[in-house]
């Protein structure tokens, strides 16, 4: 669609002026592209315009207005935007990508009740996480371990950590979501169709994601090997029995492709979502001493050295909960959020949004908003603590999007944060390499996600 076209269908919002089929790119490059759109938001507004290449994108700033994405007028915002370097990937298949709204309905529905069958919220799942917080104790490779909860209830069972083809597989996720996130991924997003033929980095994303799908291929394969219809042990062979039962419907959701992507998607977002958050909550946890004692301090008050945490015990541990809210927000893992669509005309602040326009909710915006949190530009859990020092809400927290089509996993995802970071300050010293004011919490790469620069850590036992 012509730049001109677009303009006369509605009235979208302000922005910098682009060239001709380059777009915005003399303003968005040079590998940041999220400080480039905070900034440009003192300009142009909470709500604006921007040509990634020929295609626009809105992009939607502070807590209010995305609140009115996500949540007020969730319907109008439902659809899923366009993200290149996925979609040359999944071809619109599978439950996080699929622009498809019905496609995403009825494969949402269907990953969450089967998710909740094998634990997703339950006790269950958090003696499972329990177990691997000994075994992470036990092998202090502390990357793997959410690996292996979201891996049991994908594949259907724990994998050692010494198994190869696990590591490799976590660390081809982990590089892949750096690429993506870098100023390679970010032209790649500008440019979809010029960069598959251009040497770079970003080419190593589209293999690195064809290994990752053989993988799940693999796997699928092994499961079918050992289905029983009548007892399916985890999500694969839940959707294979849903297969075979509509094996007979042309219009079925229920297909290979669909498997397979959504089992690598939910796989993907599970294993990086936790990884990348436990890495960057370590360093920060160095970074602030003062922080870390307190913490450090409760968990001997509260649950002392011979048991196990459990989720039941965050409610008595109100600054350590305090702590991994104030870790997460303070993170940004997502600072974009991830792209959405008008699924008709819209008319939205004053601007007239034509359906199918892509909507970037910018997250990072709302988390450090300073209408919602009264420390937005700092480390500081009194962000979530009132007077007397007990956990207070915060309507600004929503660190992996909020509403109708919020992060599955993000319950699961929190469980695993609390008891992992419990369990190791109950078991280490954490020492750093560098000294306390050497070290950076500004992130490595910061694009679809926010990811923390490498350091070294040494786990000293208690």
């Amino acid at each position: 669609m012509g730049l001109s076209l677009l303009w006369r269908r509605g009235k979208l919002p302000p922005g910098p002026t682009p060239l001709p089929l380059l777009g915005n790119i003399l303003q968005l490059s040079g590998g940041d592209m999220v400080t480039s759109l905070v900034k440009m938001r003192e300009k142009y507004g909470d709500v604006f315009t921007v040509y990634l290449g020929p295609r626009p994108v809105v992009v939607v700033c502070g807590y209010n207005a995305v609140k009115e994405i996500y949540i007020d007028r969730a319907d109008d915002f439902i659809a899923r935007g366009d993200i290149s370097t996925f979609n040359t990937t999944y071809h619109n298949y599978g439950i996080a990508f699929t622009t498809d709204v019905d496609r995403w309905r009825e494969l949402r529905r269907f990953s969450l009740s089967t998710l909740r069958d094998f634990g997703l919220g339950k006790k269950s799942l958090e003696d499972c996480i329990v177990e691997e917080c000994h075994c992470l104790v036990t092998e202090l490779k502390k990357s793997k371990v959410a690996g292996n909860v979201i891996f049991s209830i994908m594949f259907g069972h724990r994998h050692d950590y010494d198994d190869f083809e696990l590591l490799d597989v976590l660390s081809t996720i982990s590089e892949t979501f750096h690429i993506i996130s870098s100023g390679w991924g970010q032209m790649f997003e500008m440019f979809p169709t010029i960069m598959q033929f251009i040497p770079g980095k970003h080419q190593k994303i589209l293999s690195n994601m064809q290994k990752l799908l053989s993988y799940v291929k693999k796997r699928i394969e092994k499961n079918k090997e050992t289905l029983d219809p009548n007892y399916p042990g985890d999500y694969v062979d839940a959707f294979l029995n849903k297969m075979e039962k509509e094996k007979n419907n042309p219009k079925t959701e229920f297909n290979f492709e669909n498997l397979v992507s959504s089992t690598l998607q939910i796989f993907f977002a599970g294993v990086e979502t936790t990884g990348s958050t436990m890495t960057y909550a370590l360093l920060i946890l160095i970074k602030f001493p003062d922080v870390l004692g307190k913490v450090c301090e409760e968990i001997d008050r509260i649950i002392g050295r011979d048991r196990s945490p459990k989720m039941q015990d965050r409610n008595r541990m109100p600054f350590t909960d305090a702590v991994i809210h104030e870790m997460q927000r303070f993170i940004d893992l997502i600072p974009m959020g991830v792209a959405r669509k008008t699924i008709r005309d819209v008319a939205f602040r004053g601007y007239s949004l034509p359906k199918n326009i892509n909507i970037y909710p910018m997250l990072t915006t709302v988390l450090n908003d300073p209408a919602c949190f009264l420390y937005p530009n700092e480390f500081n859990p009194k962000n979530f603590l009132d007077e007397k020092g007990n956990f207070k809400k915060n309507d600004g927290f929503m660190p992996l999007a909020a509403g109708k089509r919020n992060c599955m996993g993000e319950s699961l995802a929190r469980m695993e944060i609390f008891l992992l970071v419990v369990t190791i300050l109950q078991n280490f010293v954490l020492k750093p390499e560098l000294p306390r004011e050497d070290l950076d919490l500004s992130p490595d790469v910061s694009g679809l996600g926010n990811l923390p620069r490498q350091y070294k850590i040494a786990f000293i036992p208690r």
